[in-house]
């Protein structure tokens, strides 16, 4: 018999906010809610079942994310680079426009006008 369930309980309550379909996990919560809410002993493996359904259910949500991260990672990544070169490119355009405004007053001067 596990000695402290408090993890457990915090880790139900935790899981029961979330908008759960999932059939097996739906069943595994509703299970050791049950049994919790009775104040009786959880034997460890009731408690091992609830962890494994947990991680089943949950594993999945968690490579999706790690995907998603990836990928907006280097969508990030990208568009930095964007910004870097689109500045590096402004600055140099910039330096024409001021080199070609010199030449053009230059020329304007010695044409009186």
């Amino acid at each position: 018999m596990s000695a402290d369930l408090t993890p457990v309980s915090t880790l139900v309550e935790e899981i029961g906010r979330f908008y759960v379909t999932d059939r097996a996990l739906l069943r595994a919560q509703q299970r050791i809610t049950r049994v919790l809410a009775a104040a009786q002993p959880l034997p460890d493996a009731e408690i091992a079942r609830y962890l494994a359904a947990v991680e089943r259910y949950f594993a999945g949500f968690e490579r999706e994310a790690r995907a998603h991260l990836g990928d907006v990672d280097r969508r990030l990544a990208r568009a930095a680079q964007l910004q870097f070169n689109l500045t590096a490119e402004r600055s140099v355009t910039t330096k024409r426009v001021e080199i070609t405004q010199r030449v053009l007053a230059r020329a304007r001067e010695l044409s009186g006008g």
